[in-house]
């Protein structure tokens, strides 16, 4: 576990913009039960997700189609809804982070932590509201 000083700053970059941070398995199981896309940022301490998928998400919020409900879990801090978040994402492997769109809870699109790691927010961007303008 990480301590809540170091971690606050990296779950205020996602919140601040509407994400909803999910603590519990039940909380997750709920977000994804919903009706609509939602879009599930697993959140991370590591480099790339300060540098790539963080602000990859933020910017992707700025097309006119956007997912219904934003969501976050964050690995390494928030355990059981983390595990419960990737369950949903299986057959993908766990990583983070990561980020995956379900619509009406279905899993529809999914950007692992390879797809994230050395490439620019706007890339990342670019692949979200592609499958924005697809699903929502």
């Amino acid at each position: 576990m990480y301590p809540p000083e170091l971690v606050k700053p990296m779950r205020e970059d996602l919140t601040s913009v509407g994400f909803e941070e999910l603590h519990s398995a039940e909380a997750v199981n709920q977000a994804l039960s919903k009706k609509g896309t939602t879009l599930v940022v697993v959140n991370s301490v590591c480099g790339c997700a300060a540098a790539n998928a963080r602000p990859g998400a933020r910017i992707s919020l700025q097309n006119s189609k956007k997912p219904d409900n934003l969501v976050t879990v964050f690995a390494g801090v928030d355990r059981e809804a983390t595990d419960v978040a990737r369950a949903h994402m299986v057959p993908f492997p766990p990583s983070s982070p990561s980020m995956a769109l379900f619509k009406d809870g279905e899993l529809v699109h999914m950007l692992e932590r390879h797809h994230i790691e050395g490439r620019p927010a706007e890339m990342i961007a670019e692949n979200l509201v592609d499958a924005y303008n697809q699903h929502c």
